[in-house]
């Protein structure tokens, strides 16, 4: 039998993925990503990805004259989806089980800089292999303004199921 690539380095351990499990989930802790600033190139590929041209993130003239805030803003659901992707991991134990409690509670415009705080605030066990995790994100801009609020369930491996009892 010829061996592979992937036999050959399967003892070598993976670039950029974590590995902690139920047991390693320490309620409390918090994280702080790295800041990141959003262009108008980027902020209309999103729009055009989505389909959203609501003249709030698409038309400069409405904004400018009519609208509310004086410019255009970034898409909502480019700003939920930066702000995690801030904060993304690559655990090979956890699996997304859903978002809660999503508020967009400032507006965010073409050229503000974001960055994200993950904070662990639970976990319960669940399931025979897996227990419930729960995390908030929330993404800032600029220097500190709260932009954005949720909360993300994943389910994650027990290291020992033996020694929990599920809830379902």
């Amino acid at each position: 039998m010829t061996e592979s690539y992937y036999d050959e380095h399967d003892d070598t351990q993976l670039f950029n993925v974590e590995t902690w499990l139920y047991e390693d989930f320490e309620v409390g802790q918090k994280w702080r990503s790295i800041r990141r600033t959003i262009s108008e190139g980027e902020a209309m590929l999103f729009n055009s990805l989505v389909m959203d041209n609501h003249p709030y993130v698409a038309d400069d003239i409405f904004t400018s004259e009519e609208g509310v805030f004086g410019k255009r803003l970034v898409a909502g659901a480019m700003v939920f989806s930066y702000g995690l992707g801030l904060m993304a991991h690559n655990n090979v134990n956890t699996f997304s089980y859903g978002y809660d409690k999503l508020r967009f509670i400032k507006p965010v415009f073409i050229g503000d800089t974001i960055y994200t705080v993950r904070t662990n605030l639970e976990k319960r066990p669940k399931y025979k292999d897996m227990g419930l995790v729960k995390v908030s994100y929330q993404v800032y801009k600029n220097k500190g303004e709260l932009a954005l609020y949720a909360e993300h369930l994943q389910t994650v491996k027990y290291r020992h199921p033996e020694n929990v009892t599920p809830e379902t």
